[in-house]
């Protein structure tokens, strides 16, 4: 394995050139499809998308929320109503 080159394969001293210029044709290479430059964004639009978002759970969390404690409002006065039943 001491004979090898970093690439593999051949003898370090024939494979080295061969490996360097395969190493430089990648790099130059571009990766995937070449893509435009996204739009421009505007800042304005995304914050007040942004903060009607929050709102809207905001709400939702605190529907749920007292959604939530009246569900255990109602179990408790089940309960206490048919403690003494059965």
């Amino acid at each position: 394995m001491a004979s090898r080159g970093r690439c593999g394969g051949a003898p370090a001293r024939e494979d080295k050139p061969r490996c360097e210029e395969r190493a430089e044709q990648q790099a130059l290479a571009p990766q995937g499809p070449v893509l435009p430059p996204p739009p421009p964004v505007d800042y304005g639009v995304f914050m007040q998308g942004l903060v009607q978002a929050m709102q809207t759970q905001a709400h939702t969390q605190a529907a749920l929320q007292a959604q939530l404690e009246a569900q255990i409002c109602l179990d408790g006065a089940y309960e206490r109503c048919t403690a003494g039943k059965s």
